[in-house]
């Protein structure tokens, strides 16, 4: 499909995602107004094809009032749909705006996501079937490659620039973490379909921890001492939903999580470096602490 015709849907939905809900005339004064179509009005005939194009590439559903005639996204509000709306607006948006900057394609800088571009697609096929994946996998704190893993993928999530698949290992018989850019030989297994865990929530798998490690161990209550500049980082991008700035004074603010002690989070926390210091609690403090005095250790 044209890419003029897929920047029309982008610009309906986020129109309507961003005033909840709109006329028919209310949403053709803004497509004028913005020359969406070269300062061309929207005809309802128009509008009604580009509603039905929108759900069937999107899976997003437009409906109408009939109390005010308003059309607004069909379940708006909730959490896991708005995360994928926002963050599939925010990618088509970054596309057309790179397909228009090819004249300065040399002066913009992107990151590779090699993961997104081999495994990512198959992952999903399967994940939207049901349907299990097998693939050999070579772990990073393990010598050699494992091969023939079978797993049930339940969900998929990017961190840091790369892609995992979250689901059940057949032969370990639990829950296990898979980083695609690691993957070979994967292929679904169309004759393995597999039913999704009853009462299963993705969103409460890491709801506790930041990155993408996880463990048993019970939430804490952790509390950071972070210096200004740091706490405006912080503020524009939180660590975790459960974040809150406690303190605000002129020299520092103390933020405060309820999470696991992962992995991931004293990585993030030693890459602030002399920027934040951990208050609580007394087990992550020490962890810190032996970390920093050992990368001290390489340079004595």
């Amino acid at each position: 499909m044209a890419r003029n015709i897929i920047n029309k849907y982008l610009w309906i939905v986020d129109t309507l995602r961003r005033y909840h809900s709109l006329t028919l005339s209310q949403l053709n004064d803004l497509w004028v107004r913005h020359e969406v179509d070269e300062g061309r009005p929207l005809p309802r005939r128009t509008f009604m094809t580009y509603r039905n194009g929108i759900e069937d590439m999107f899976n997003i559903n437009i409906n109408c009032n009939k109390s005010n005639y308003e059309y607004y996204i069909e379940n708006y509000g909730d959490d896991s749909r708005d995360a994928h709306l926002e963050w599939m607006l925010d990618s088509m948006a970054l596309s057309g705006t790179l397909q228009n900057s090819q004249d300065v394609a040399s002066r913009i800088m992107l990151e590779d996501v090699p993961s997104a571009r081999h495994h990512l697609p198959v992952v999903i096929d399967a994940v939207r079937h049901n349907l299990c994946i097998k693939f050999s996998y070579r772990s990073y704190v393990r010598a050699g490659e494992t091969k023939g893993n079978v797993v049930m993928p339940y969900f998929v999530k990017i961190f840091k620039q790369l892609w995992y698949v979250i689901g059940f290992n057949t032969r370990d018989n639990k829950i296990k973490t898979y980083a695609l850019d690691r993957m070979s030989d994967l292929t679904i297994l169309a004759d393995k379909p597999f039913e999704m865990p009853e009462g299963f929530n993705p969103k409460d798998f890491f709801k506790d921890c930041f990155g993408i490690t996880t463990n048993s161990n019970e939430p804490k209550e952790i509390k950071l001492r972070v210096e200004p500049v740091q706490a405006k980082y912080l503020r524009a991008l939180p660590l975790h939903e459960s974040q809150q700035e406690m303190v605000q004074v002129g020299g520092y603010s103390v933020f405060t999580y309820r999470m696991r002690i992962t992995y991931d989070l004293r990585q993030q926390l030693l890459s602030m470096g002399a920027n934040i210091e951990v208050l609580a609690p007394a087990e992550l403090k020490t962890q810190i602490k032996e970390e920093l005095r050992k990368a001290l250790d390489l340079y004595n």
